[in-house]
């Protein structure tokens, strides 16, 4: 198993946000997770991603424990988070961005800058331009192209489709239907016609608790099926 999750508790103060969560994915899985604003989608991934520490429970990568691990070196481990507020560096270029991802993980800007152009050739006549004249389809392409860098093997992306029009949700999810052969992923999605696309399975989250797990190909493809759940 590529990642397992067991038990988690997560707090923010003396508010509980996470009861119990438990989830597994293998490699090369694309797991979609759904539920409500405040159903704890968001906190689950930056957990996962070294965000945050949970006061129970394990997130186990690759057969090693990385619940204790600093963000940074959870990254290098090769765990990605996209944000869900399509945060660029605004006042640098889009090159300059991808350099940022870029240096840590010890790639070359060339090959960076390959793997952003290769998801969305548009970004190649954007590079010198400051990102913050970027749309917001154009940053979500950036930041999932800065993903990336560095190979890594899971993916943890959130609301990738969130304040977008619909023609630029079909681009995102085009993207991500490439990548779903060569990464595994989990994505935080509120927009079930997504979902329905792109999941393999499918966890419904409530009130800080894993509500539902859906594995039913017919069931994930007719989101009408459990969205009264959510």
């Amino acid at each position: 198993m590529l990642l397992s999750v067991e038990h988690l508790d997560v707090s923010y103060g003396p508010a509980r946000v996470l009861h119990d969560v438990s989830l597994g994915l293998e490699e090369g899985e694309l797991v979609c997770v759904v539920g409500r604003n405040g159903a704890g989608k968001t906190t689950l991934l930056r957990t996962i991603g070294g965000f945050m520490k949970p006061g129970r429970g394990s997130v186990t990568f690759r057969g090693e424990r990385i619940d204790g691990l600093p963000l940074e070196k959870v990254a290098l481990k090769g765990v990605r988070y996209v944000y869900q507020d399509k945060r660029v560096f605004r006042d640098l270029t889009v090159r300059e961005n991808i350099e940022l991802a870029a240096y840590p993980s010890g790639e070359s800007l060339d090959s960076a800058i390959a793997k952003v152009v290769a998801i969305h050739p548009r970004m190649e006549k954007l590079l010198d331009s400051k990102a913050k004249g970027l749309s917001g389809g154009e940053r979500q392409i950036l930041l999932l192209g800065r993903s990336l860098v560095g190979d890594p093997k899971l993916l943890l992306i959130d609301e990738p489709t969130e304040g977008l029009a619909a023609i630029i949700i079909g681009e995102i999810l085009e993207i991500l239907l490439k990548l779903k052969s060569s990464l595994t992923m989990v994505v935080v999605e509120q927009n079930l016609a997504t979902v329905a696309r792109l999941a393999e399975r499918v966890y419904v989250m409530k009130e800080g608790v894993l509500a539902r797990e859906i594995t039913d190909p017919e069931t994930i493809a007719n989101p009408s099926r459990y969205e009264d759940e959510l």
